[in-house]
């Protein structure tokens, strides 16, 4: 049975899918995917552009060319998709556009037996649709977490439940030295994520949410201005923390840095420190005092450079974790019964 579904109705209809197929190209794939998906792809990267390119010259070759490399692709995959989802299973199917590549493969998984909910427009209608409700005003109350760097703003957010986790999703601590964790997602994947978290609050009814008040851009990433505006217009928390445990936090959010990163870092942050500020941090760096260049890039650059929010609604001392996170709990439960 091979069923084809607008985006919303494909939406609804997901949860009850046993695998999902999504079959672009591999690097189509790594670039930004629709959540759980697997790729078994109709053309591999390769293919792929080599039947584009034919395409533009002549149609019927390029078909003919790509029917080919597909049905190979389609005889290597089908193993692996039997080996993870029994015949009969329902699996939903996407391509870029929902064309030939996603009907190919659910055409034969139809045949074989397998129900098959393939996605009206493919990946470009999923798009179009997280756009379009990631523009709409948020709905979600955001608990937001403000305060300096190395507050422990992201150990409680990572603590509290439910919450929104966007350093995490953009693979960044937000701040100069942020990209520590390497390589970031592209803007889709970081959209389509926030939109997943979002999407899977409201199924859940879940109205209030902690979040890390964030600036517009985490990195490279911007952040949609609904989620931006909803997230100062909460309820919002300063989280303050003594010097010694932001040392200590710092420390172990950084742990990993290495000499070119560090050098770099602090070539970027140059126009903003004293001549005096960067000679200090370098030398006690070079020392492996990374105590000391972690008070004297806190106290002489981040908190500087900090923009404190105008309003608080509640100030909460974060030198004890639990303690912190109890408080925060109770300012959850107060505003969510207000809420319902």
């Amino acid at each position: 049975m091979l069923i084809e579904l607008e985006i919303s109705d494909w939406l609804k209809a997901r949860n009850e899918f046993d695998l999902l197929i999504d079959a672009r190209s591999p690097n189509e794939f790594l670039y930004s995917n629709i959540a759980s998906a697997k790729n078994f792809y109709a053309l591999n990267d390769a293919q792929h552009k080599e039947t584009g390119t034919l395409y533009k010259e002549n149609r019927a070759s390029a078909k003919v060319l790509g029917a080919t490399y597909i049905s190979q692709n389609i005889a290597t995959h089908l193993p692996q998709i039997a080996q993870i989802s029994r015949v009969g299973a329902m699996v939903g199917i996407y391509c870029a556009r929902g064309g030939m590549r996603s009907a190919s493969i659910a055409h034969v998984l139809d045949m074989i037996g397998y129900r098959v909910v393939r996605l009206v427009g493919g990946y470009k209608a999923y798009r179009e649709h997280v756009l379009r409700e990631l523009n709409m005003p948020c709905d979600i109350n955001f608990i937001t977490l403000f305060g300096n760097t190395g507050s422990y703003k992201t150990k409680l957010i990572e603590r509290l439940e439910p919450s929104i986790n966007l350093e995490k999703m953009a693979n960044h601590l937000g701040s100069v030295f942020g990209a520590i964790g390497g390589a970031q997602p592209s803007q889709k994947a970081f959209e389509d994520e926030l939109f997943e978290k979002i999407l899977s609050l409201k199924e859940q009814g879940i109205k209030t949410c902690f979040i890390e008040g964030e600036s517009r851009r985490i990195g490279a990433l911007t952040l949609p201005a609904s989620i931006y505006e909803a997230m100062r217009n909460g309820i919002n928390v300063q989280i303050i923390a003594s010097m010694s445990k932001r040392v200590e936090c710092t420390m172990k959010d950084y742990a990993k840095i290495d000499n070119s990163f560090f050098y770099e870092c602090m070539r970027k942050i140059t126009p903003f420190i004293s001549s005096q500020v960067k000679s200090d941090a370098i030398n006690a760096y070079e020392d492996g005092d990374t105590a000391k260049v972690c008070e004297i890039l806190l106290e002489k650059y981040y908190d500087k450079v900090y923009k404190k929010q105008q309003r608080i609604d509640h100030t909460i001392c974060s030198d004890d974790l639990e303690t912190a996170v109890n408080e925060l709990m109770k300012i959850y439960h107060k505003q969510n019964m207000q809420n319902t």
